[in-house]
């Protein structure tokens, strides 16, 4: 027996032969969880339709335009799903009836190569691995190979399958201007997300003590600046059938750069880091402030209090447990020469947190950062 499946319509309204017409049934903007507040308060502000904060992401209506604004646009979403079927499958023998019945070409172009992950919940097909090798055993009856041209996703939860296909291609955070990373570096994404729940605002001064390649300084400058984070990259669903080059060019023209003066700033006492930092801002054509300072030198610019942000060594990331020091010389310039500033801090140790001296407000959520949990601190003095 067919199960009943549920994909993609037509912008006419009605199921056709091509997929130059299908839109998916919604959009999934992923991102890591703890970040769900701020990628949501960022969906409404690129104008994408209907957004709601779930799991590990945010759920939004608008079809193709949705994906093509969302990869333009978001600075905090790790991946833009499509989801394109979705369906009962209470068992194998219905999943794999599921796969089958979905008209593969009329979402993927022809003699691409595909990659599957699939992941299974509370479902009666229970293995993520058999999943994953029927669904790629369906493409394969279609005529797709192996490969990693596109990336389809399987997700059961209480025997209701989804069927997703990733729009970005590489990762969001992969920026498209980085040159050079400094060790334990952290995604532009994260640092999107943690200036976002700092309350950071466009062209106010903002200041890393601790910048290395300079993400913090970057991301700053250009939301300062009113720059859209994927225009210097592409995206996979540029070589989708249903692409719309027209309106992917249209809307790619809507930059409005506001020229007003950086005010983001950025130190490190180590002069390498220092240096690819300087790089990966001119890369990306950004004029910001870097110097070679220990935190123990480190003054605030000239002007108005602003923000100080920072995402300092934290033991289990770079290997020396031996920081506290470190982090109670920070506390004490911070107390001692920038009063009237916010104070933001990722790690992920609370007893660093606490031997900075500084009377931090509660913590936020734990956010994932390659294998670890860490948290934003913040303060105002």
């Amino acid at each position: 027996m067919r199960p009943e499946i549920r994909v993609g319509t037509s912008t006419r309204g009605r199921q056709l032969d091509t997929a130059r017409h299908m839109e998916p049934l919604s959009v999934f903007l992923a991102a890591p969880a703890g970040l769900e507040p701020q990628l949501l308060d960022e969906a409404r502000e690129i104008g994408l339709k209907g957004p709601k904060a779930v799991s590990g992401g945010v759920e939004c209506d608008g079809g193709w335009e949705a994906v093509r604004r969302a990869n333009l646009r978001s600075r905090i979403a790790s991946r833009v799903l499509a989801r394109i079927a979705r369906f009962d499958a209470r068992g194998f023998p219905a999943l794999i009836a599921g796969f089958r019945a979905i008209d593969w070409s009329a979402w993927l172009p022809a003699g691409v190569g595909v990659t599957v992950d699939a992941t299974s919940v509370r479902s009666r097909a229970s293995h993520g691995g058999a999943v994953a090798r029927h669904l790629g055993e369906a493409l394969a009856r279609s005529g797709t190979e192996a490969g990693d041209d596109f990336r389809i996703l399987a997700r059961l939860e209480r025997d209701i399958c989804t069927i997703s296909l990733d729009t970005s291609g590489e990762p969001l955070h992969r920026r498209g201007y980085k040159q050079r990373v400094n060790r334990a570096p952290l995604r532009e994404t994260l640092a999107a997300g943690f200036l976002r729940a700092a309350g950071y605002r466009a062209g106010e001064p903002l200041l890393d003590p601790m910048c290395g390649s300079g993400t913090f300084v970057i991301e700053a400058a250009e939301i300062a600046r009113g720059l859209r984070p994927g225009r210097m990259r592409g995206f996979a669903f540029e070589r989708l059938p249903s692409h719309d080059a027209g309106r992917w060019d249209a809307l790619r023209a809507m930059d409005a750069v506001n020229l007003s003066i950086l005010k983001c700033h950025g130190s490190d006492r180590d002069a390498g880091a220092v240096q690819i930092a300087k790089e990966n801002a001119a890369s990306a054509g950004m004029s910001c402030s870097f110097e070679c300072r220990s935190i123990s030198d480190v003054v605030p610019p000239e002007g108005a209090a602003g923000l100080v942000i920072t995402n300092p060594p934290y033991g289990t990331r770079i290997g020396d447990r031996r920081l506290e020091p470190l982090y109670g010389t920070f506390g004490r310039i911070m107390r001692e020469r920038f009063g009237g500033w916010r104070i933001a801090m990722v790690t992920s140790e609370d007893g660093l947190a606490r031997a900075t001296g500084l009377d931090w407000d509660a913590p936020g959520p734990y956010v994932d950062h390659g294998g670890l949990k860490v948290r934003l601190w913040q303060t105002a003095l």
